[in-house]
């Protein structure tokens, strides 16, 4: 007989889900493996890091779970569902809803200032230009540029490019942020400081957060860390 508490005793659903993710591109005659049978879980709320070498696969395995690359064989499932068993066109609707991307270049547009390029992916998705506008205030309060609001990128520090764009990633609320190298060309203090606000909107907003970087220091920060070599999973380790 089902204990009628099973349901909600049951362990939730994990946000992600990879199963022998593979990747390979053809190179003249050859083919190039560059993700080996990546097979991991990521939880809600988690912030993990992913360290490696470079050419260890570490940006093709960001790509693909943000959808903007799709695996060679292997699957990816976003809450129990297969990420790519759908169109081109829901596939994109998925990201820009549901994921959030930092990059080590802020990729901001030079002609808007700090606040339009940080509500522009909420207009995109069709959210009222006022509603868009006050949650772009508060992500900028947030990060600390409350009176960078009118400042276009040329006017602002690299380490406050990067908070916009911090910003503008968490402006759909995603439960998944990836950031590649996102302190990669800011100074050590800049990038530390850079490192702790971003844990610090992880703890305040309980969103997922997979970090690729080089820095060792940084990425001992996090509750986890995966060490990639040659396209696969040397070391998977929590914090303690």
């Amino acid at each position: 007989m089902n204990n009628p508490d099973d349901s909600q005793s049951a362990s939730p659903t994990p946000l992600v889900v990879v199963d022998n993710l593979q990747r390979s591109f053809p190179m003249g005659n050859q083919t190039v493996h560059v993700l080996n049978g990546i097979t991991m879980i990521i939880e809600r709320g988690e912030m993990v890091s992913i360290v490696g070498a470079s050419g260890a696969g570490k940006s093709t395995l960001l790509h693909i779970l943000g959808t903007l690359d799709r695996p060679t064989h292997g699957e990816v499932l976003f809450e129990g569902k297969n990420m790519f068993n759908v169109s081109e066109t829901a596939l994109a609707s998925f990201r820009n809803e549901r994921i959030g991307f930092v990059f080590q270049f802020h990729h901001l547009l030079p002609e808007f200032t700090a606040l339009e390029n940080a509500y522009l992916p909420a207009l995109i998705q069709k959210v009222p230009k006022h509603t868009a506008i006050e949650s772009a205030k508060s992500l900028l309060s947030e990060v600390g540029l409350s009176h960078r609001f009118d400042h276009k990128p040329g006017e602002l520090s690299g380490g406050e490019q990067q908070r916009v764009a911090v910003a503008r990633a968490l402006i759909r609320q995603p439960d998944l942020v990836l950031a590649d190298e996102p302190t990669g060309n800011l100074d050590t203090h800049t990038g530390e400081e850079l490192f702790a606000l971003l844990r610090k909107l992880n703890e305040r907003h309980g969103m997922a957060f997979i970090i690729v970087t080089h820095n060792e220091k940084l990425s001992h920060q996090t509750d986890r860390l995966i060490h990639l070599q040659d396209g696969q999973i040397l070391a998977d380790r929590y914090r303690s």
